[in-house]
């Protein structure tokens, strides 16, 4: 594990390297199923490549991303729903609360809670509406929801209803408020198995569904660190390895929803959205040493982030790597909680 004066960091992936690894063999419903589903778009396991079955809706013979007329967010909100009996992530929200995304404190929640204004997240802003009208540079956390109720075991598959009927319960008892722009990420606990397919399909997948005539934007937020080829880590730089793999496929899912939310919208000749581009490619990593009282958010924590890096629509060409600021990531040490007031200075770790 790399550490400086007790710094931990984030690492998630950016456009250059490269890394394989052994694939895990589980039980799961045919490929086609979730590959060619018009309801939802799979984030594959590293090293697995999208078939040439996939919806390839476009007429362009090269590798850019292009517009095909559907909406776009442009100005992201996400909410989390942690279903479990137990608290899922360290330090996150017990079981059968809700609250302010601020008051999420895991390592998700801060990922969350400071993605928005990020250099990284600044690639999105290459990204447009029909009317030329480009996404903002915004992801603001608004709410969470720890459900325990009908919780699902493990290995035991959780069907793609199942998860979107509960969304629809924290609509109807009004334990979450429905927005358009909204991404409800439905994270579950280890070994479950959400959509029947985890690990051997894909690690995460997104989709929209239809709820009294409102467009829901939903996320599949399976436990990554339970299977190799979704999770990619070294180490775990923030002592938590469970949320550590978990942010690279939250990044994933996030801005793909930003900019492609009915699967409409932006993609490539093979149906591969700008988080597919560079999936599983990571970049350089930067960490921070600085005493412990100056440990925190510099412009907000967001420039600290590392995550997977999304594709930009300006230069549609690959391997790629979009215009950018190092991939950053971000440290705290133990019992150290950020503030917007601390100046943090980066120190290169490798």
């Amino acid at each position: 594990m790399k550490r400086i004066l007790a710094a931990v960091a984030f690492v998630v992936a950016a456009c250059h390297s490269e890394s394989v690894g052994p694939k895990p063999t589980v039980a799961a419903p045919p490929p086609s199923f979730f590959i060619n589903n018009p309801h939802f778009h799979v984030m594959l396991p590293l090293g697995h490549v999208r078939p040439s079955g996939a919806p390839s809706r476009s007429s362009t013979v090269d590798n850019g991303i292009y517009y095909h007329g559907g909406p776009v967010i442009l100005a992201q909100q996400v909410a989390a729903i942690y279903w479990s009996s137990e608290t899922i992530y360290s330090g996150g929200p017990a079981p059968g609360t809700t609250g302010p995304g601020s008051a999420d404190g895991s390592v998700i929640g801060y990922f969350l809670n400071n993605l928005g204004g990020s250099p990284y997240y600044n690639i999105n802003t290459t990204y447009t509406d029909g009317a030329g009208t480009a996404i903002s540079n915004s992801v603001r956390y608004t709410q969470f929801w720890a459900a325990n109720t009908n919780v699902p075991l493990p290995v035991v598959p959780v069907t793609d209803s199942q998860m979107q009927s509960l969304i629809v319960s924290g609509f109807t008892s009004g334990t979450l408020t429905y927005d358009p722009s909204t991404l409800y990420l439905v994270f579950t606990d280890a070994l479950v198995n959400p959509g029947g397919a985890f690990g051997a399909v894909y690690c995460a997948y997104h989709g929209n569904f239809t709820w009294n005539g409102n467009d829901v934007k939903y996320a599949a937020m399976p436990h990554d660190i339970d299977f190799f080829d979704c999770n990619a880590l070294s180490g775990s730089p923030n002592d938590d390895p469970a949320a550590d793999a978990e942010v690279n496929t939250l990044a994933h899912e996030t801005e793909e929803t930003n900019t492609d939310e009915d699967l409409n919208a932006w993609y490539d000749n093979s149906g591969n959205e700008n988080g597919d581009k560079c999936a599983w490619n990571f970049g350089t990593t930067y960490g921070e040493s600085r005493q412990r009282e100056r440990w925190a958010v510099r412009g907000g924590v967001t420039a600290h982030f590392s995550p997977l890096t999304p594709y930009s629509s300006a230069v549609p060409s690959f391997p790629h790597r979009p215009p950018q600021p190092p991939a950053p990531s971000f440290s705290l040490p133990p019992g150290i909680a950020p503030t917007a007031a601390t100046r943090p200075e980066l120190a290169a770790s490798r």
